[in-house]
């Protein structure tokens, strides 16, 4: 399973870099009109965080031989939620978007929160 989350984690990197350039090249005057580039910014920086932590999850599953699957999901479903939510937000300037963020900033806290009792364990 831990190559999963190395995956993961290297995929979601990888869209975080796409989608950061796209967006201070490609939507640079949606965001601007839109008065959303900092919402935009936010979501990429929070995306690449979440998949530096699920690539650590993937390393620490492989050297501990301990499964933290639910820390990764959490974690993953935080990026699709929280980041999603504010890049959708950003683009389409759709206010009531911002209701389903703390969703996914819940689901950031309990991955960590996982990924702290696993780590107090060890």
């Amino acid at each position: 399973m831990n190559s999963v989350w190395i995956i993961i984690g290297a995929i979601s990197g990888l869209i975080t870099v796409g989608i950061g350039a796209f967006g201070a090249h490609g939507l640079k005057e949606i965001l601007q009109n839109n008065q959303t580039t900092n919402i935009y910014n936010k979501a990429v920086l929070y995306q690449m965080f979440h998949s530096i932590a699920i690539l650590i999850i993937g390393l620490l599953e492989m050297y501990t031989e301990k499964s933290i699957f639910l820390s990764g999901l959490f974690l993953t479903l935080g990026i699709l939620i929280f980041s999603g939510s504010l890049y959708v937000l950003s683009i389409t300037n759709l206010k009531w978007i911002g209701a389903i963020t703390p969703i996914g900033g819940l689901c950031f806290l309990i991955g960590w929160i996982i990924l702290v009792l696993f780590a107090i364990r060890l």
